[in-house]
């Protein structure tokens, strides 16, 4: 069983997400902050991380950053979540580091089928 790292500030985006990752088989690890998101990844080495964006201790970007500068991050698939919907937001993520990105609201079938790309699982 994969075990995913979703890092969310937000307790009804938690349960949302949680419950549909849950539902497709993978084991769910939570943070609430951006430095709990860093610490948790570091310690369980989770085999993708949902990352929100915006967190209320420190942006998502520099969570992403340390987590990629770490000797673990090189290799853990990290998907954006965020409200951002800029023009360029996608792509500023994607150079920053990250391997997929996801809009909010979600859309689990979305989500689910970028983590099965990600993490080389067939849908």
């Amino acid at each position: 069983m994969k075990t995913a790292l979703i890092i969310e500030d937000n307790p009804d985006n938690m349960v949302l997400i949680t419950r549909f990752l849950e539902k497709f088989g993978y084991h769910t690890l939570k943070a609430m902050t951006g430095l709990e998101g860093i610490e948790i990844a570091l310690r369980e080495k989770p085999d993708f991380i949902l990352l929100d964006i915006q967190l209320p201790d420190i942006e998502g970007t520099e969570v992403l950053k340390r987590i990629r500068d770490s000797e673990i991050g090189r290799n853990i698939p990290i998907i954006a979540v965020t409200s951002y919907a800029m023009a360029g937001d996608r792509q500023r993520l994607l150079s920053a580091g990250c391997n997929g990105y996801i809009e909010k609201p979600i859309d689990p079938e979305q989500v689910i089928s970028q983590i099965r790309e990600l993490v080389g699982e067939a849908s």
